[in-house]
């Protein structure tokens, strides 16, 4: 039996890996730090026995100091941030204050709970980062690795890569016993509907536009958030303190690809579900029309990475980490399931 603390584990990957881990180990307590902002939801692990939420804020020391002693946990998993690009962009300071400063008051709590208390406990701090820490690739180039040059381009990524340069310090000046997973594009269900397939499928149901950046060719490594939060669990399990590991779901493709993936599966299952043209009469595939008329290209985003591509060799010889979710089969399972939980969606939309 173990305790866990999980920030961000009401949002899209923490809220998934609170399932995948109480899925697996049903014996474990899991605490979950949340502040609920607009990305969080509690009914994504309302139905997780024992997990327990706490809504809170990671810059809050003296509350994750509490919890960590008092609850006797030695695995804290970091999943809580600001990760949407484009709101870095409108609005940098958030990603400053959440994902630097937030991760900062994680490791002092975790170093003065497991270290300077002198309880010998052994212990693990897991930090979750992303691929977009390297910077943006040629169409050549060859995928990330766990040694490729930091290049961040967004404020997002940018603060990002902070906080992994400080999980690393913490390491190598205090001793932590620390871990690092960067991973590639996340998709899956409990998405908040600002990230690409959540966003067009919705847009797709609801006749409105599907924007497509500049010409729709950058490139992704796309991630069934189950298979990420396996890479997580192995890594805590088999994972070296000080190590970073890369996690990708080695399936790299055009934004395109992926806009006319969800297109046709919207077609799809308005012609096969029973209803599902009664309850979505503006989707154009209810009217015997295409989803892909929506398509609509706009400006494209400032500094606009065109490509990401991950490299899990070391993942995958040292963890034994292996992706199970090839991309076709995952995105119609994720379509779907926005499709049969409406509730938990909408109630998100009409709170925005």
């Amino acid at each position: 039996m173990a305790n866990l603390l999980v920030t961000g584990g009401a949002g899209f990957i923490g809220g998934n890996f609170v399932h995948y881990w109480a899925d697996r180990h049903p014996d474990d307590t899991i605490t979950v730090l949340d502040s609920l902002t607009y990305a969080g939801n509690r009914s994504t692990i309302e139905s997780v026995e024992q997990a327990e939420l706490v809504v809170g804020d990671i810059r809050d020391t003296e509350l994750v100091e509490k919890l960590l002693r008092e609850r006797g946990i030695a695995s804290l998993v970091h999943f809580a941030a600001e990760s949407h690009v484009d709101r870095s962009i409108t609005g940098p300071d958030a990603f400053i204050d959440t994902n630097i400063l937030g991760t900062n008051s994680l490791l002092e709590a975790a170093r003065a709970v497991w270290l300077d208390e002198g309880s010998g406990r052994a212990h693990r701090f897991h930090h979750i980062s992303t691929d977009e820490v390297y910077g943006s690739l040629g169409p050549e180039d060859p995928a990330f690795s766990e040694t490729h040059q930091y290049q961040p381009n967004s404020p997002y990524s940018a603060s990002k890569a902070s906080s992994d340069h400080l999980v690393r310090a913490y390491h190598h000046t205090f001793g932590l016993e620390v871990t690092t997973t960067n991973c590639s594009n996340n998709y899956g269900p409990f998405q908040y509907p600002e990230k690409l397939i959540p966003l067009f499928l919705l847009n797709a149901l609801h006749g409105r536009n599907l924007p497509i950046y500049g010409d729709g060719m950058n490139v992704r490594d796309w991630l069934h958030v189950e298979d990420h939060c396996r890479g997580i669990e192995v890594c805590l399990d088999r994972g070296q303190p000080g190590e970073t590991y890369n996690i990708g779901g080695g399936e790299e493709l055009p934004n395109m690809t992926v806009i006319d993936r969800i297109c046709s599966e919207v077609d799809r299952a308005l012609e096969e579900i029973d209803g599902l043209s009664a309850r979505y009469p503006d989707a154009p595939a209810a009217r015997g029309r295409a989803t892909s008329e929506l398509k609509t290209f706009i400006a494209d985003r400032k500094g606009h990475d065109r490509r990401y591509a991950i490299d899990e060799t070391k993942a995958r010889d040292e963890l034994g980490y292996k992706p199970r979710h090839d991309f076709e089969s995952g995105l119609k399972a994720t379509l779907r399931w926005y499709l049969e939980n409406e509730a938990w969606w909408r109630a998100l939309l009409d709170r925005a």
